[in-house]
């Protein structure tokens, strides 16, 4: 009798358990009530010093060491494969592990800067994790589907797991990195939660009681427990910007065709509204900037017809320092997006950001745009063209069913009438939106509109399981397809962050999300905000988000 999907479902996760060497299994972590948070002094319980040397450096650094011989690339990939095993086995964060492999290609770059004292390129022996969207040959993408197992994309019998990359992949090669691990994601990716029936749940290693995000949930999960120094997501939705936020990291959801995205799984693809896009996570602002400027370096538009000719604009970069160290800045903040109210934690960080920026000399004004829930509304229709049959394929193909809270049901599909129309309504709404930028200029008192908003990336500091409920917050970004960086700002204190008193919904949506909201559950969870400036001002959001960041931080 074959085996039936959940059967099929066990044998890879415990594939992929094999996979870690005998002496870096742990023990099962204590309940959650014990220790909600794993990071830090846990997880080196199971490391040597060395390791843990490594392992807490940030991006750029190891990168210095390993491009001048002070640290080995074998050294550090087989550090940075220790720890990702170890927060695996604490938070389900991994979807495959490839570490000989890894070794393979670090030993190759040690060799050849034996043999020609310079480094390969800017990633020179810098380990890189990658969401399980990326191809890699000789590793398999299941992407949570139950029935991509031993497939490639569904397909069985093609072979071209073996051989097929994504351009992306390519390109990190090509610089130097070190690919070791794939990342997990909720199957269908949409979800602001991480949850398979091949992993299960990925956990928040900062506060168990919560979820790392999603869809590159593993990748935030991973990046929080140092386990990678810098990873790969992409972002339809918040899809990197959630991770990012709800695990304390950085991370840059660019405008669509900045970086490539030739070659990579996906669901829906081919939808045409609103494109998914690929862009860093990382423990350091700097980490995201050294990711964005050495992928750039390859000229990716020479092999992605949809990605820009857009170098590094180092001009972009040095006017937005220039007006930070001037402090002559205009910030608008976004407090609540008439859908929604943020938690007591948000509204705290919001609120003491702005005050940081103000006693700087910088110009604050509230945003008021254009309806964000009609940006929602767009939105909406935009994933759901074929009315799910993408995902109701993959899921047929096992006869897996969907885990809760992802957004999968089965609806007529659009015709191409409903496409159009919804394609004049998000191209009205994006010049509304414009031009409601443009004159805030006569309020910001410099004669230029505001460089950037800030806003919260959800309601909540992080989903509590199977209750995420909103993305207003993160979609209208999307929607209009502005560049967007996380700002880590605080953590929640049970003493300071009260439930509201007399709290008022708005909407139905509203009275779930504040329902969900408990000081106690959410102590210690990190609180982050985001940083948007318009479309293709990748430059401009890194620099000022690195800005907003040390003001808040000193």
């Amino acid at each position: 009798m074959a085996p039936n999907w959940k059967q099929i479902a066990a044998q890879k996760r415990d594939s992929v358990l094999s996979l870690i060497p005998e002496e870096w299994r742990i023990p099962a972590p204590p309940p959650v009530e014990e220790q909600r948070n794993v990071t830090g002094t846990f997880i080196q319980q199971y490391l040597d010093p060395k390791e843990i040397e490594i392992t807490e450096t940030e991006a750029v650094e190891i990168v210095k060491k390993t491009s001048t011989g002070e640290w080995t690339a074998v050294e550090v990939t087989k550090a940075f494969c220790h720890r990702s095993a170890v927060a695996h086995q604490l938070v389900n964060c991994l979807h495959e592990i490839f570490y000989d492999a890894a070794i393979e290609s670090a030993q190759q770059l040690d060799h050849y800067f034996t043999n020609h004292k310079k480094p390969v390129g800017p990633l020179h022996g810098l380990p890189v994790s990658l969401k399980d969207q990326f191809h890699v040959k000789g590793v398999e993408t299941h992407m949570g589907y139950v029935g991509w197992i031993g497939t490639f994309q569904g397909e069985k019998g093609t072979g071209k797991e073996k051989v097929y990359e994504s351009l992306m992949v390519k390109e990190l090669r090509s610089l130097g990195a070190v690919l070791y691990v794939k990342t997990a994601v909720p199957h269908t990716l949409m979800c602001g939660e991480t949850t398979n029936n091949i992993i299960d749940y990925c956990w928040n290693p900062t506060n168990r009681n919560l979820s790392a995000g999603g869809s590159s949930g593993g990748e935030g999960a991973l990046i929080s427990l140092k386990g990678s120094p810098l990873g790969w997501g992409t972002d339809i939705g918040g899809s990197i910007r959630i991770p990012a936020a709800f695990n304390g990291l950085f991370g840059l959801r660019p405008s669509s065709g900045r970086l490539p995205y030739e070659g990579m799984a996906n669901s829906f693809d081919g939808a045409p509204s609103i494109l998914s896009v690929v862009g860093p996570l990382s423990s350091s602002s700097a980490g995201l900037k050294l990711a964005v400027k050495s992928i750039l370096r390859t000229e990716p538009w020479k092999h992605d017809p949809r990605v820009h000719p857009l170098p590094w604009r180092y001009e972009q970069e040095e006017t937005a320092r220039k007006l930070a160290s001037e402090k002559k800045l205009t910030f608008a903040v976004l407090k609540h997006d008439g859908n929604c109210a943020p938690h007591p934690p948000i509204k705290r960080a919001l609120e003491e950001t702005v005050q940081k920026l103000e006693a700087l000399g910088h110009k604050v004004i509230e945003w008021q745009p254009p309806s964000h829930g009609k940006l929602e509304e767009i939105c909406g229709k935009s994933w759901n063209y074929d009315g799910n049959a993408d995902a109701a394929r993959a899921f047929a193909l096992s006869g897996e069913e969907p885990k809760p809270n992802i957004m999968f049901e089965r609806a007529p599909e659009a015709n191409a009438t409903d496409i159009m129309r919804n394609q004049v309504n998000k191209r009205d709404a994006e010049k509304e939106y414009m031009e409601y930028w443009n004159s805030t200029s006569e309020s910001t008192g410099t004669g230029r509109p505001v460089d950037a908003i800030i806003s919260p990336l959800a309601p909540f500091t992080a989903a509590r399981p199977n209750k995420y409920t909103s993305y207003s917050y993160s979609v209208w970004v999307n929607v209009l397809d502005y560049s967007s960086a996380i700002v880590p700002v605080t953590k929640v204190d049970k003493t300071v962050d009260k439930a509201y008193a007399d709290f008022k919904p708005v909407s139905d949506v509203d009275e779930k999300t504040q329902a969900t909201y408990d000081a106690e559950i959410y102590d210690g969870a990190h609180v982050s905000l985001q940083v948007v400036c318009r479309r293709l001002e990748e430059e401009k959001v890194l620099a000022i988000s690195e800005y907003v960041y040390e003001a808040i931080h000193g």
